[in-house]
């Protein structure tokens, strides 16, 4: 198929590309995409794109809430069944971050912390899951000090959602300029609903409504416009902009 003469392989190619330049990917992606334009984008979308969207995340949280919905507490059991039964560092990984979703923190910054003494301290999946424990358990500083670390080492791998929970972070511990700098950089370089929210957030609780209102502007047409379970989906992330909105009034 083509549209304007150009084949729609090269054109999601392209889509890519932009997609890998305005992201900082390593330069390798262009000639993967280019060279191998139908195979190199569904290993780009793949291994690139579908981690650092949305659609993943709203995807697995749909399917968590329908789980839980329909077993109550399976969601934390099989992980804890797993682990017992073999201790090793993946399961223990997996009941960490089952922990931490079913809103046990603390359980699940345990878990965390002590993988971070394994074999797998170095893996950034690992490190971000000990993160995002960390904060929920308030513990701002340890926060900062995981997030900066791997931002340095891997700022390549999911460098929105580092950047969100270390604006996040510094938020916590009271560096409200620095949080407002990562939200900014963030919502600039991504553009997306959480990375508006984030910043919209921040500004109305600083008493910045000049670098929010653009933000809730973008917001409330994304909202407008967002299919029925889109809106639930983010409906814990629009409660927490409405929230902000009615504090700063």
């Amino acid at each position: 198929m083509q549209i304007f003469g150009i084949g729609l392989h090269v054109i999601i190619a392209l889509f890519f590309a932009i997609h890998a330049i305005r992201t900082h990917q390593g330069m390798y992606w262009l000639f993967v995409l280019f060279f191998f334009p139908l195979l190199g984008s569904i290993v780009y979308f793949v291994a690139v794109f579908l981690p650092s969207s949305r659609l993943e995340h709203s995807a697995a949280r749909a399917g968590r809430a329908l789980q839980a919905s329909l077993d109550p507490g399976r969601d934390v059991r099989d992980p804890q069944r797993a682990f017992e039964l073999t201790p090793t560092a993946h399961n223990q990984m997996r009941l960490a971050n089952a922990l931490l979703e079913s809103g046990q923190p603390a359980k699940a910054a345990e878990q965390y912390e002590a993988c971070l003494q394994g074999p797998f301290a170095r893996d950034a999946e690992l490190r971000l899951g000990a993160a995002r424990a960390r904060l929920a358990s308030g513990n701002a500083a340890g926060t900062i000090a995981l997030l900066e670390t791997l931002a340095g080492e891997q700022p390549n791998f999911r460098p929105e959602q580092v950047g969100i929970l270390l604006g996040q972070a510094y938020a916590a511990a009271g560096r409200q300029d620095e949080a407002g700098s990562q939200f900014a950089a963030a919502a600039h370089r991504f553009g997306s609903l959480e990375a508006r929210a984030e910043l919209a957030i921040w500004a109305l609780a600083n008493g910045k409504p000049q670098v929010a209102e653009p933000e809730l502007q973008e917001i409330e047409r994304t909202r407008k416009h967002m299919p029925g379970h889109s809106r639930k989906l983010n409906a814990e992330l629009f409660r927490r902009v409405d929230a902000a909105r009615a504090q700063a009034r």
